[in-house]
Order: structure tokens, then C-alpha cells, then sequence
């Protein structure tokens, strides 16, 4: 059955908005020819869109074209406001964007571990406030928050978690009854996973498995092009994971004795201690990134170093990979940043000896920030489908 007149309309102004969106300004000839409409649809397109208040003429395409051919339509940015929060066990880090994804604001909060669960909140909450008020917003239309623990599969809601400050829910919660925004909160290596996939080092990849490697470990597992969660909302809790030469096991309540105690910045840390590795990590980096990321420049105590790091992490890849077989793990957070193509070739080498599977090892790219561009992403999204849909 044919669409209506109003549903193709409907369908022709979504795909020029995700244009508009992703090329940037257009004419109105270069609609004609990267939707394939005719000439005076895509003129009824622009009109429609000029008077939704979506689209605006922005300028002129070239020096020597004048008058309405060469008029160029871009989205109104400031039609909506965006947030995307990054919540960390002792920080809160805030963008606020345009429409576009143009930082127009951006602040970090640290807040102490003794400091109390009710001055947390309205710390953090004062944190956004300020933050929206210096991006000249009024409102903001959608927020992302990534966090560590784990999010409800079937309310979304971020579950109370041992082991991390209670303040964490109760800051998502404030927001979620406090905003007149849509607040959306996900897994903090979930958002890696989107970021690392849309702008880094898994781009143009549906399945793969991002390890997070940072103060802790965590990962993410997307299957055909679907971020997987798990029954609990707990898919990729590697922690937890028991192996070998890792003192012992791990309990429900803690992964001291897990995979984390192997390949967490304190373990880490330990392991740079045995090989003689020192360095100063810089403002709200774990340790452990400045120690790989300096290793390089230590000789050969160095590069024992890596290859012994390279073996552990390696052990948790295999066993993602014998239940997973992703095809491709990134090695992600700001520990894989550090190690880059050095660390990810090493651990490829050694995960070849442990599995009969073909699996890529890549560096992520997007280190620590890749949690808040992530949710920024997401806060995006929800923003454009909802503005763009009509």
C-alpha cells in the first residue's frame, strides 16, 4: 500500500533534517541531489521547514552566486538545549550543547568521598545549574548522564550499587523530578561503547565488545548494531570475572579478587611498582594510564611491563571472545588511550595463543571522554528524534 502525501512529506523532511544534520549547510540544490526529489518538493521541503522553525538560511554558497539558488539552509541550533553529565565515584563533569552538539559550556565538580550523600546532590545539581546558566540556556530539552553501575533494563533506572557513593542515585533521581527535561541515564562503558562506534575506534562496526580500562574495568557488548544489556542489566561487569593469578576469587559484593584486581589502576599500579615504572598522573587520571603511557620511554624494564600487562588483560579478552566471538574488541577508557597501538598489537599477540578465534584488538581513541560524548550523543538523539518526527 502507498504512502499518503502527508507521510511521504513526513518522511522526505526527516531524511533533509538528518542531512542537514550530518553534511552540515545545504542548498537547495544539494537537497535536490542527495534526496532525489524534484525540484519544487524539495522548494515545498525548505518552506515546510523554514516554518516549523527547524531550518534557517545560514548563508551563501560560494563568492560569486547570489539570490535563492545559492542560499544555504542549515538546522536552528539553538532550537533546543542539551546536557550530557559524566558521573565518576568522586567527580561530576557537565556539557551543555546546542541543538548541533556545539559545546556552548562546560564545568567539572570534585566532590570528596567523605562529603555527605545530601550536600553531594545539591552540589552536582548546583553544578548543572550554573553550567546552564553560563551556555545562555533557559531550558534544557534532553539530558544524558552516564554512571557506573547498573541501569535497570526495564525502569532505567541506575540501581543501587555496593561499592559506589550513594549520592549517585540520588543525583539521578533529583534531576529525573527537578528537570522538565527528558533524562536518560545509561552505563557509563555503554556510552563509551556509542562513542567509540559513531566518531572512534569501532566506527562502521555492529558487533564488538569495548573494554573499559580506567580506575576500574567494566565492558560493552554491541551485537548487531544493539548495545546488549543482559537480564539484569549487568552484561559486561568483567570485574567480576574470575581468573587466574588473581589471588583468589570474587565475591558478590566485591571484585577485589576478580579480573578489576589484574587489570584495575591499583593493579596496575602494583604491577608498575614490581617493574620499577613511576610516574605522576595528571588531574582526574587514573594513575595507572600515566604509568602505560610513560613505559615506552623506560627501556626494557618498560616493556616487561607492557607485555606482562598486555598477558593479563589478554586472559579477560579470550574469555569474552569464547563466549562473544565479536570478531573485534577495543580496548578502551583512559588506560587503552595511553596504551594505544603498542599495548592493543601486544595484547592481539598474546590473545592469538589463548584463542582459536579470529579476534581484532584495537586502541580506543577517545580515552576518559568518551563516556561524556556518549551521552551527549544520546541527549542528541532524543532531542532530534522527537523535534525531528513532526
Amino acid at each position: 500500500m502507498p504512502a499518503s502525501s502527508s507521510t511521504a512529506r513526513a518522511i522526505n523532511d526527516r531524511i533533509a533534517l538528518h542531512l542537514l544534520r550530518d553534511e552540515g549547510p545545504l542548498t537547495a540544490g544539494q537537497l535536490k541531489t542527495l534526496t532525489g526529489l524534484s525540484r519544487p518538493s524539495v522548494a515545498d521541503l525548505v518552506e515546510r521547514l523554514q516554518g516549523a522553525g527547524l531550518i534557517t538560511v545560514v548563508g551563501e554558497s560560494g563568492a560569486r552566486r547570489r539570490g535563492p539558488n545559492a542560499r544555504l539552509y542549515g538546522i536552528v541550533a539553538d532550537r533546543a538545549h542539551l546536557a550530557a553529565l559524566d558521573v565518576r565515584t568522586g567527580s561530576v563533569t557537565v556539557v551543555v550543547t546546542d541543538l548541533l552538539g556545539v559545546t556552548l559550556a562546560e564545568a567539572t565538580l570534585p566532590i570528596g568521598r567523605n562529603t555527605g550523600t545530601g550536600p553531594a546532590v545539591e552540589q552536582a545539581v548546583a553544578l548543572l545549574e550554573r553550567t546552564v546558566h553560563a551556555a545562555g540556556a533557559s531550558r534544557l530539552h534532553s539530558v544524558g548522564i552516564g554512571a557506573p553501575g547498573l541501569i535497570d533494563p526495564v525502569t532505567g533506572e541506575l540501581r543501587a550499587t555496593t561499592g559506589l557513593p550513594a549520592w549517585h542515585r540520588k543525583f539521578v533521581l533529583a534531576l529525573q523530578q527537578r528537570l522538565p527535561a527528558t533524562v536518560l541515564v545509561e552505563n557509563e562503558t555503554n556510552l563509551a561503547a556509542i562513542a567509540e562506534q559513531r566518531s572512534g575506534a569501532a566506527r562502521g562496526l555492529g558487533t564488538f565488545v569495548l573494554l573499559w580500562l580506567g580506575h576500574g574495568v567494566g565492558a560493552a557488548v554491541v551485537l548487531e548494531g544493539r548495545i546488549r544489556r543482559g537480564a539484569s542489566g549487568g552484561a559486561g561487569e568483567l570485574g567480576f570475572l574470575p581468573v587466574p593469578g588473581s589471588g583468589g576469587l570474587p565475591s558478590a559484593t566485591r571484585c577485589d579478587d576478580g579480573f578489576h584486581a589484574l587489570v584495575g589502576s591499583a593493579g596496575i599500579c602494583v604491577l608498575g611498582a614490581e617493574h620499577g615504572i613511576d610516574a605522576v598522573p595528571a588531574a582526574q587520571e587514573p594513575a595507572a594510564a600515566a604509568l602505560v603511557r610513560t613505559a615506552p620511554s623506560a627501556g626494557e624494564p618498560g616493556e616487561r611491563f607492557l607485555d606482562e600487562l598486555a598477558t593479563r588483560i589478554a586472559v579477560g579478552v579470550a574469555a569474552v571472545a569464547a563466549v562473544l566471538d565479536p570478531g573485534c574488541v577495543v580496548l578502551a577508557g583512559e588506560v587503552g588511550e595511553a596504551g594505544g597501538a603498542a599495548l592493543a598489537t601486544r595484547v592481539g599477540a598474546h590473545l592469538a595463543r589463548l584463542s582459536p578465534l579470529n579476534t581484532e584488538v584495537r586502541a580506543g581513541i577517545l580515552g576518559g571522554g568518551a563516556v561524556l560524548r556518549g551521552a551527549l550523543l544520546t541527549a542528541r538523539d532524543a532531542a532530534q528524534d522527537e523535534l525531528f518526527s513532526g
